[in-house]
């Protein structure tokens, strides 16, 4: 398994990033500055993922483990244009985090680039097919890396990084939570265009309500550019 240098939750960085692999300026990535409804309020319009960070405590991977025994054996529906992968490269989640983000809203234009490349020759693959292939482009790996440098502190002290991002989406009326380090995509119940920003940091205040001690919790959204 290969390692990356993780990426920062830098909104300029990580909109830099996605425009870098050929998604449309017209998106960008933006802070959540608070998940009360009068801070969601702020959020510009529309909002196509929430992308939450958020340290690998022991409570998170002993809800992973319960929850991957209460789901293992349920067989779930999804659309079949549900793009979800594998994470089985270190420190990818950030680039994980950001392809769920863009590959399930058909409304976020990828012109061309890595992304678009990606996305087309890993379209018929299963989950864990395109975490190896993700861990196998060239491409990718450079694209992801160069931008990994410019964050705010020293991106290569950190390679031990215990943080996580996971990607929160809408997909035909329900509410995916994508990590990669799962086994399967999470369902949190029904929403819709109109609700999705608040379904979505209900879902965020669940993790940070198990883990009532841990303060560093980071949200971003996947919105709209602004002017």
């Amino acid at each position: 398994m290969s390692t990356w240098t993780p990426l920062e939750s830098n909104p300029d960085v990580l909109t830099k990033y996605i425009h870098k692999l050929g998604v449309s300026p017209a998106w960008s990535v933006t802070d959540v500055m608070g998940l009360d409804e009068d801070m969601l309020a702020f959020i510009p319009c529309p909002v196509k993922a929430f992308i939450l960070l958020f340290p690998c405590s022991e409570v998170y991977e002993k809800h992973r483990a319960e929850e991957h025994e209460r789901i293992k054996d349920v067989k779930e529906q999804h659309p079949e244009d549900l793009f979800y992968m594998r994470q089985f490269t270190h420190n990818a989640c950030g680039t994980v985090a950001l392809i769920h983000s863009v590959a399930n809203n058909k409304e976020v234009d990828v012109t061309g680039g890595v992304l678009k490349k990606f996305l087309e020759k890993t379209a018929a693959l299963s989950p864990e097919e395109r975490g190896n292939a993700l861990e196998h482009d060239t491409e990718f790996t450079a694209d992801h890396q160069a931008l990994a440098q410019e964050g705010q502190t020293n991106a290569e002290e950190h390679e031990s990084v215990i943080h996580h991002f996971i990607a929160l989406v809408n997909k035909e009326g329900t509410l995916y939570e994508l990590d990669g380090r799962k086994s399967f995509p999470i369902k949190h119940g029904k929403t819709t265009e109109e609700t999705f920003v608040n379904d979505a940091a209900k879902v965020c205040k669940e993790f940070m309500a198990r883990d009532p001690t841990e303060v560093r919790f980071t949200v971003l959204a996947l919105t709209a550019a602004q002017d």
